[in-house]
């Protein structure tokens, strides 16, 4: 856990809320913070930007959800060169058809893969007959391209990256899991009823997204805002996921202010 002197150093840069872009280093953590959701998606499809641009053939791990779709959306109206890349995604509901406008793939589909062809892409098949080894092919996949370059990651209320909920080992690998009902309950919200949410999903571990070489992190909304608190200041626990990213070397996170809010108070 960071000591006090850190603590108060944080939130002193935190207040800084009128200066532009206020960046704070946290030994491994670089965090950027934004007024708002609309810069957090500028600032983070830039990043991809430069590293695309650094390196044309990266290999990118990809997220769905809300948070990320500002990003996409940046990166499409830039028109991102994707065609040397190659992509992999975080995850996929387990048993969801494909086709199913709720799919990770249809997601992806409509905001990355067809706006940004030609590319190379992969993501779980939620619909294989055999899980297990669907979960190995994938994991085979990324080493054999060379290990992801950058994995985008946004985080769950409670503190959950991928699918990988509170409890999860840091060494876990690509896997089928059950989600928690406070998940479920968030991603209702796609599916009109919290009834049709599937319950399961194939995801990448935590030992999977700890060895990509780079990690980008999103946060926006108060919703986020006990959960950046946690990455920052917890104790780095598998009872919240999030926080096993202060095990990596290379970690930029991006937040607004609303997601921001609770650092306010770190020197009380």
């Amino acid at each position: 856990m960071m000591n006090k002197t850190t603590s108060t150093s944080t939130a002193n840069e935190v207040n800084q809320f009128n200066q532009e872009n206020p960046v704070l280093h946290e030994g491994n953590l670089h965090l950027t913070i934004v007024k708002n959701e609309e810069e957090m998606s500028q600032a983070a499809a830039e990043l991809v930007h430069g590293q695309l641009a650094q390196r044309p053939n990266s290999v990118l791990g990809l997220a769905t959800g809300g948070t990320p779709i500002g990003m996409y959306r940046q990166l499409c109206r830039n028109k991102a060169d994707l065609s040397k890349a190659t992509t992999f995604n975080l995850d996929e509901y387990y048993e969801l058809p494909r086709h199913h406008p709720q799919s990770f793939f249809q997601f992806m589909k409509e905001h990355v893969y067809d706006p940004l062809l030609p590319l190379s892409y992969d993501i779980p098949n939620g619909e294989a007959a055999n899980v297990e080894q669907e979960c190995v092919r994938y994991e085979t996949a990324i080493r054999r391209a060379g290990g992801i370059d950058l994995q985008v990651l946004g985080v769950g209320r409670n503190g959950h990256i991928g699918f990988n909920e509170p409890g999860t080992p840091f060494l876990s690998r690509t896997r089928l899991v059950a989600l928690k009902q406070e998940t479920v309950e968030d991603n209702a919200r796609f599916f009109g009823d919290v009834g049709l949410v599937p319950t399961q999903a194939i995801t990448m571990g935590i030992g999977t997204i700890l060895e990509a070489k780079a990690i980008l992190l999103l946060a926006s909304g108060a919703v986020k805002a006990k959960a950046l608190h946690q990455l920052l200041y917890g104790d780095i626990s598998p009872g919240v996921p999030v926080t096993a990213l202060r095990l990596h070397p290379a970690v930029r996170v991006i937040v607004d202010e609303e997601a921001a809010s609770l650092l306010e108070r770190l020197s009380d």
